[in-house]
C-alpha cells in the first residue's frame, strides 16, 4: 500500500482570498515504512509574501524570485503522487491550496476521497489532548530539536513518524516480523525430504570384527592405567 506523506507552506491562510503555495514536501511510504523517496519544491507565488507567514516559515520575497511558477513543475509533482492516498496534518487545508493551484491552471483536481487527516486521527485516539504536530512529536519521543522554522519537507518527515504511531505502525512492523518467521519455519518443515522418511534405528553394538581390533589393540599397551588400579 502506498502512500504519501505531505506539507505545504503558503503566504498566508486562504487561497480564495489571493494566497499561494509556495513549498511542498512530500514522503513516499510503502506498508507504512518510509522507501526513502521524496518529493520537495518551492514555488514563485507572484506575489509579496506576507511578514506574518515569513515568520513561520522565513521564505522571503528574493528566496522565492528564481523559483518555478507551479505550472512548470505540475507534471513532475502529479506523477509523484500517482493515486496513492495522501497523508496531510489538518488536511483540509493542505489539499484546499494544492487543489486551488490545480484548479487555477485548469488542470483536474485531486479526489477528497483520497484525503487522510492526521490531526483527526490524533482527535480520535487522543481527546482532549493537544493535536498539533510539535505536541503529538512530544509525545510520541519524535526528535524536533532542528525544526526551527516549518519547513514542508521538514514537516513532511517528522508527521510520516507521527502517522506510524498513530497507526500502531511499530507493533505492526513487529508482527509482520513474527509472521515472516513463522511462514519460513514452516516452509523448511513442509519441503524437507527427510520427513516423509525417518531415517531407520540405528544399531550401536559392536559387530565380532570390531571386538578382535579392539582386543588386539589392548594388548599392544604397556602398564594401562586400569592395570594399575587393578594392581593396587
Amino acid at each position: 500500500m502506498r502512500e504519501i506523506v505531505f506539507d505545504t507552506e503558503t503566504t498566508g491562510l486562504s487561497f480564495s482570498g489571493g494566497d499561494r503555495l509556495v513549498e511542498i514536501g512530500c514522503i513516499e511510504m510503502v506498508n507504512r515504512v518510509e522507501t526513502g523517496r521524496s518529493f520537495h519544491l518551492y514555488f514563485n507565488p507572484e506575489r509579496a509574501m506576507p511578514v506574518e507567514a515569513f515568520r513561520i516559515h522565513g521564505l522571503s520575497d528574493v528566496f522565492l524570485s528564481d523559483k518555478p511558477r507551479f505550472h512548470e513543475k505540475v507534471d513532475e509533482l502529479l506523477e509523484f503522487l500517482g493515486d496513492s492516498r495522501l497523508v496531510a496534518h489538518n488536511a483540509s487545508f493542505d489539499f484546499g491550496f494544492l487543489n486551488g493551484e490545480l484548479g487555477k491552471i485548469g488542470r483536474e483536481i485531486i479526489s477528497l476521497d483520497r484525503m487522510i487527516d492526521t490531526v483527526a486521527m490524533a482527535r480520535q485516539r487522543h481527546p482532549g489532548a493537544k493535536h498539533s504536530l510539535d505536541a503529538l512529536c512530544t509525545r510520541y519521543g519524535i526528535d524536533r530539536s532542528h525544526r526551527v522554522l516549518h519547513g514542508a519537507l521538514l514537516d513532511a518527515q517528522l508527521l510520516s513518524q507521527v502517522y506510524i504511531e498513530l497507526t500502531g505502525g511499530r507493533q505492526i512492523g513487529l508482527t509482520l516480523v513474527s509472521e515472516v518467521e513463522e511462514k519460513i519455519e514452516i516452509s523448511v518443515i513442509d519441503t524437507d525430504p527427510r520427513a516423509a522418511q525417518p531415517r531407520p534405528m540405528r544399531v550401536f553394538e559392536p559387530s565380532a570384527e570390531e571386538l578382535a581390533r579392539h582386543a588386539g589393540f589392548v594388548a599392544t599397551l604397556k602398564n594401562p592405567l586400569w592395570g594399575a588400579e587393578a594392581s593396587g
